[in-house]
């Protein structure tokens, strides 16, 4: 999912961003056989409404408004969960969790992450994922379900930095 800047913003209703990723999940974890708890489900909701990179412990911070018991092993466990589900994505640079826009299609996530202000893009370029995978075995090189992050400035950093 790409923008290329020159589209008028379509209004964006966030709770049913949210409730549609939600939806998702439920019905990608029946087809899979997989549990998705009522935590895993709160987690996956907090990286959702957040609608960008989010760290563990702002997760935890969330949580822990509403559950007495929350702990970092609750959200790790959690987010691991999410993340080998392919409905979360892990930002490496920014420590931090993101939803995936297309849980249940396999692919390598593909990140613009802007060094200035951390706003993070999910772009899926088959052609750029086919390139990876030829360059990669021709080397000899298996790739892993991983993700790959170009780092940059996005478009109003690059326009205050001139």
């Amino acid at each position: 999912m790409t923008r290329t800047g020159t589209e008028k913003p379509a209004v964006h209703d966030h709770a049913a961003c949210v409730e549609h990723a939600v939806a998702s999940a439920v019905a990608l974890c029946g087809r899979q056989g997989l549990n998705l708890t009522p935590v895993r489900r709160r987690v996956l909701e907090i990286v959702w409404r957040s609608h960008g990179p989010i760290g563990a412990y702002q997760i935890l911070a969330e949580l822990s408004k509403e559950r007495e018991k929350a702990a970092p092993p609750t959200v790790y466990r959690a987010l691991e969960f999410l993340v080998d589900a392919g409905l979360v994505h892990r930002i490496d640079s920014l420590n931090a969790f993101m939803g995936c826009d297309e849980p249940g299609h396999a692919h390598v996530a593909q990140f613009l992450v802007c060094r200035a202000c951390h706003r993070v893009a999910e772009i899926d370029d088959p052609a750029l994922h086919r390139a990876l995978a030829e360059k990669s075995r021709a080397m000899g090189f298996r790739i892993e379900p991983t993700s790959l992050e170009i780092k940059g400035l996005c478009g109003e950093c690059a326009e205050v930095a001139g």
